[in-house]
């Protein structure tokens, strides 16, 4: 299927905003490291010279330019097509991270890689067509039908039971908790991300639709759904290994935000079975290269720290369910600190904290 000019924009905002998030994580990690040779203290131990230093700011600027990228390329282009392609600014950060860090990319780190770029081609070849909107009401519409209400209503009930039930039992020892908070938050988030650049969008073709009250709704909206993402997310990356945390969420939250576009914008209405079918397995094949890349990493870490310390490591599992890897994310010298990673995208992202 042929590109549409406003897809076109949509993958090209979104290839871009994969490149400079993925270096910004690159340049930020040599402002830390400068930062804490030149103090004496590691962001991840409490130090704050990092926002003293340049070269970390410049980190942040490239990461923000980033992210209005990927905010913009919502406005043209489905979430079906913008979303999976998150996954390219691992691939920059791990490549630049190899060259710039001297951090070695493992083999099976760059089939990684490769299965990253290959199942984001098969998403774009078989992305649906944006669908045209005129106006903030038929946004409106769209989230008010019932099959999307009744996804936002499973949404809440879900959040709800998991902040006030599972989370105080079970938030610190399984990962599934604050991750699936900020995923399911995350999927609506995008959605009022989407209609409210849709309505920027409209504005500056000359139909304002800042006087319509649902526009500062949408907005409402986008600021509470991202409140949330910060707070739970931050609880899981403080709690829990970073190797962990990463693929989980990318995976819960690229897949629950595909559903919510799906429902809400009718994105695979009038796709063929074997477009749809394509657009699946491609995101599979993206989800499994995002995970071997992570757990590659997490591997290569976990080598060094046994060949010094113990000779076993956890299973996944026991992780996922028992453990939170403080360990392992405190005692490796190279490992990001937590000022490093306290970031999420909307596609993947999609608001940055630091």
């Amino acid at each position: 299927m042929g590109f549409s000019k406003d897809n076109l924009t949509g993958f090209i905002l979104a290839l871009l905003s994969s490149g400079f998030i993925g270096a910004s994580f690159i340049i930020k990690k040599k402002g830390l490291r400068r930062a804490a040779a030149a103090s004496g203290v590691r962001a991840g131990m409490g130090g704050h010279a990092y926002l003293l230093e340049p070269l970390w700011w410049f980190g942040m600027i490239t990461m923000i330019v980033g992210e209005v990228a990927n905010f913009v390329a919502y406005a043209f282009a489905p979430a079906v097509l913008v979303t999976p392609l998150g996954a390219l600014s691992i691939i920059v950060s791990a490549v630049l991270a190899h060259f710039i860090l001297k951090e070695k990319l493992h083999k099976l780190g760059i089939l990684g890689c490769v299965m990253c770029i290959a199942g984001s081609v098969i998403i774009v070849i078989h992305a649906p067509q944006e669908r045209s909107i005129s106006s903030i009401q038929e946004i409106v519409n769209m989230a008010t039908q019932p099959a999307f209400l009744l996804y936002v209503g499973s949404v809440m009930v879900l959040v709800f039971i998991l902040i006030f039930y599972f989370a105080p039992q079970y938030g610190h020892t399984n990962v599934l908790i604050f991750t699936g908070i900020c995923s399911l938050m995350g999927s609506l988030s995008v959605m009022s991300v989407k209609a409210l650049g849709t309505a920027l969008k409209l504005t500056f073709e000359g139909r304002n639709q800042l006087i319509y009250l649902e526009t500062w709704f949408f907005m409402f909206v986008v600021a509470t759904c991202v409140i949330t993402q910060m707070n739970y997310l931050n609880k899981a990356l403080d709690t829990f290994n970073t190797a962990i945390v990463s693929p989980i969420y990318y995976v819960l939250f690229t897949t629950l935000t595909i559903v919510a576009s799906i429902i809400m914008f009718k994105d695979w209405d009038g796709q063929s079975a074997g477009s749809i079918i394509s657009e699946i397995c491609g995101f599979i094949v993206v989800l499994s290269g995002t995970i071997l890349l992570h757990v590659t990493k997490d591997f290569e870490r976990s080598s060094s720290f046994r060949g010094n310390y113990t000779p076993l490591s956890p299973t996944l599992s026991t992780r996922l369910c028992s453990g939170n890897g403080e360990s392992l994310k405190h005692d490796v010298e190279e490992g990001p600190s937590s000022e490093e990673i306290g970031y999420f995208k909307f596609t993947l992202d999609d608001v940055t904290i630091c």
